[in-house]
């Protein structure tokens, strides 16, 4: 059967929006093609994404995978509301010969080619964002607008520059070349050359449930467009969202002609665990994980036959030695201790303030000053229930909750957390951040800030001075690694010291934000998620070093 998408459509309608990825990600200049307003997206699609998340729950999504042997599912949103989805239970046995099948033609196809069905995918997805929305909202707690904004448009704006990276990578090498060397008084030698970025093999994206499309895509999309097959092994409480991404790029694959078993899903049976079976595949060649630690160690110690790729815990940290914009600072922080409850991989946890305080422009602040304003900055900020709601979500899990009724325990509270009613969903858990005083004057290898611990839980500790403080960041950032570093300081010796730190431990800093940009959010085109540098994470969402190793280049010589 003839492709109903051939490559000169998808390039006519597309190739300029990969023309303007990779200029955006060799200028890092603001760029992206994927609206953040919901307004942007017409007057219908609001109803029409909401009536089609609806109408997905209660029903069992059948991708049309080989080696379906039964269904599994059982997500509960955290906001209360039974999904009742069922998806395909899989045999790999059958499932992964089927995907290795297609991906000679994939490969063939050509770097470009491959970009293009990439970008078309990405396209159909942008087209359903507010479904989207709604899907990663009701499996990962996030409030509608981050659930529309960090799952919809800011997600496909991370597969797209995965798209791109991939695609300049493979394009560095040219197809063919002539090759003539001179021998003096006797004839050349002559070779013709043809050098085929050629795939790893099966890759398994293993989902996590806070951030299932933003941390998903990069891994998914660079495996897809460096030739790969890719297996999408959900979190077992985020599945729909991979799930629909799956039945659209299966639909589009097979519009373009390509085997849609290029993309399949994997979905388990409670207590199975099948991460960890698939992981060690022969078939598996490539790994994408974002989660636990543990985990992520795991996977790097026992998926010897993989390139494996990881983001796992880290101990974000912020010092605070002076500002000139007061106000500015506590504001800025509040909004990133509560914005979707503190459970960001990227939201500070750590404050590092001097036990004799620091200097303002509305006068020296004390320790007990700088906790206590922050304190009430967060809490005018989570005041309003209907803010609050907006703002925090609800929590992903019961392990959540856990650790931050435990955190009141670790110290004096300077903030206790309230629980928030959520009217239009009453079985949600809403918690606001819980803040508590620690210091680090004794050395103590067991302090909890010096463990990441995930949720809406910060420690404002108390150091003896900046130095200190950033020695005790180098220490965090070098032992349990770091996704973020912020610091406050009018010193231009001490912001020297703060950026000496983080460039010589590999740490993404963030200085002096006193405005509408925060420390937890990442720009894609332009800012880079994680290092590759240290613990927190062995990969950098998203950059050369990312896609590389997906494909290798395999050369054909040939006498002239």
């Amino acid at each position: 059967m003839a492709a109903a998408l051939t490559v000169p459509q998808l390039s006519a309608k597309h190739r300029l929006t990969l023309d303007q990825a990779l200029a955006a990600i060799r200028s890092r200049a603001y760029w992206s093609p994927h609206p953040e307003h919901p307004k942007a997206y017409g007057e219908t699609a609001p109803a029409d994404g909401l009536a089609a998340f609806e109408a997905v729950r209660g029903t069992r999504l059948d991708l049309g995978q080989p080696g379906t042997d039964g269904w599994a599912g059982g997500e509960t949103s955290p906001f209360g509301l039974e999904l009742g989805v069922e998806y395909p239970h899989v045999d790999p046995d059958v499932l992964l010969p089927a995907m290795r099948a297609g991906m000679g033609a994939w490969r063939d196809a050509g770097p470009e080619a491959r970009a293009l069905v990439c970008i078309e995918i990405l396209a159909r997805i942008g087209a359903r964002t507010h479904e989207f929305a709604h899907a990663v909202m009701h499996t990962s707690g996030q409030a509608f607008m981050m659930a529309f904004q960090a799952g919809g448009p800011h997600a496909q704006d991370r597969g797209l520059e995965a798209v791109a990276y991939a695609y300049e990578e493979q394009t560095r090498v040219p197809g063919q070349a002539d090759w003539s060397k001179p021998q003096g008084k006797k004839d050349p030698l002559d070779l013709g050359k043809t050098f085929t970025a050629v795939p790893r093999g099966i890759s398994l994206m293993i989902g996590c449930n806070t951030f299932p499309t933003w941390n998903g895509y990069p891994g998914l999309f660079a495996s897809l467009a460096t030739g790969n097959a890719v297996l999408v092994k959900p979190h077992p409480r985020a599945i729909l969202p991979l799930a629909l991404t799956v039945q659209v790029a299966r639909e589009v694959l097979t519009e373009a002609g390509f085997d849609p078993n290029l993309m399949a899903l994997a979905v388990e049976r409670p207590g199975e665990g099948i991460a960890k079976t698939l992981a060690v595949r022969p078939e598996i060649k490539l790994i994408d994980y974002t989660g636990s630690t543990e985990f992520g160690d795991w996977l790097e110690a026992n998926a010897r036959q993989a390139q494996v790729y990881t983001e796992k815990a880290g101990v974000n940290t912020v010092v605070v030695d002076s500002t000139d914009n007061y106000k500015g600072m506590l504001s800025n922080l509040a909004f990133s201790l509560s914005l979707y409850s503190g459970q960001m991989c990227t939201t500070p946890q750590n404050l590092l303030i001097p036990r004799d305080g620091i200097e303002t422009d509305a006068g020296h602040k004390t320790y007990d000053e700088v906790v206590a304003d922050l304190a009430a900055s967060v809490g005018g900020l989570l005041g309003d229930d209907a803010r609050a709601n907006a703002l925090l979500g609800a929590l992903v899990n019961p392990d959540v909750k856990a650790r931050l009724e435990a955190a009141a325990g670790l110290g004096e509270v300077a903030l206790p957390s309230r629980e928030v009613t959520n009217p239009e969903f009453p079985g949600a858990v809403v918690r606001t951040p819980v803040m508590v005083k620690l210091d680090a004057s004794k050395p103590d290898p067991e302090a909890p800030y010096l463990s990441e611990c995930f949720g809406p839980v910060s420690f404002a500790v108390a150091v003896d001075s900046t130095a200190d403080a950033l020695e005790l960041l180098r220490r965090t950032v070098r032992d349990k690694g770091a996704m973020t570093v912020g610091a406050y300081t009018t010193s231009a010796d001490t912001e020297r010291a703060i950026e000496e730190v983080c460039l010589e431990e590999s740490a993404q800093l963030s200085l002096n934000l006193t405005g509408g940009v925060y420390v937890n959010q990442t720009a894609a085109f332009s800012d880079f998620h994680g290092s590759g540098g240290n613990p927190a994470a062995n990969a950098a969402l998203c950059d050369g070093a990312f896609v590389a190793n997906r494909f290798r280049v395999v050369e054909v010589r040939r006498q002239a």
